[in-house]
């Protein structure tokens, strides 16, 4: 497993590839719309905090960690399908975090209500902090990871 800067060509390879992670949980919800999946990470890609995922050399997925005002974001963490369960999205998470980790700070995230990635989550420290009926609101505070 290796990260790479994002670069602007990356946007609709990421498009597509949250477009496939996220139809269970949004159909669950009963929240998919293929167009919108795809144009609201649009409006929100900045290749600046976002990083891609290799496996084997190839395109895994992608990983954002974005700057606040309290801390940091965890944001657009997609995995394929195919190589999800297999400890890659574990590898990936302490890579991000240890700077984090190292800096003493606060990282925050949000995953939909019922997603199977909340499990990951919280295996990495992260802990509840708020939710509403469509998503979960984790922290990960210095003394908890």
């Amino acid at each position: 497993m290796a990260l790479r800067a994002a670069v602007p060509e990356d946007l609709e390879t990421i498009v597509e590839l949250r477009a496939v992670v996220m139809r269970p949980d949004l159909e669950r919800l009963g929240r998919f719309d293929p167009q919108r999946v795809r144009q609201r990470f649009r409006e929100a890609y900045v290749p600046e905090h976002v990083s891609i995922v290799l496996y084997d050399g190839a395109f895994a997925g992608s990983v954002a960690m974005r700057p606040g005002d309290d801390g940091w974001w965890l944001e657009h963490f997609f995995l394929r399908p195919d190589l999800q369960g297999q400890g890659l999205g574990s590898a990936v998470l302490r890579t991000v975090l240890a700077p984090r980790d190292a800096a003493g700070e606060t990282v925050r995230l949000n995953v939909l209500q019922g997603s199977a990635a909340r499990r990951l989550y919280a295996r990495h420290g992260f802990v509840l902090e708020s939710q509403d009926p469509v998503d979960v609101f984790m922290v990960r505070r210095p003394a908890e990871s």
